[in-house]
């Protein structure tokens, strides 16, 4: 999938998010919600697409998310 497509989902999901008050909450709900709505192939290329071009376009509770919850955001090698 084209990565631009990628961060602005994943921007609208923080945006969603973002209304949390509490922060470590909004973090959370983004995690919880790309693990379990995003299939594996979604998660693996935003995760490279971070690795790549690191917090650039992301919204900053998407780059918490993946820092913070990278190991369960991983889908696991087949």
């Amino acid at each position: 999938m084209n990565p631009h497509k990628i961060v602005k989902m994943a921007n609208q999901i923080a945006a969603h998010f973002a209304t949390e008050p509490v922060r470590a909450e909004a973090v959370a709900g983004v995690a919880s919600h790309l693990k379990r709505f995003w299939e594996p192939r979604l998660r693996r290329e935003l995760l490279a697409r971070f690795d790549q071009a690191g917090a650039e376009g992301l919204h900053e509770l998407v780059v918490a998310a993946l820092q913070q919850h990278r190991g369960e955001l991983e889908p696991a090698r087949q």
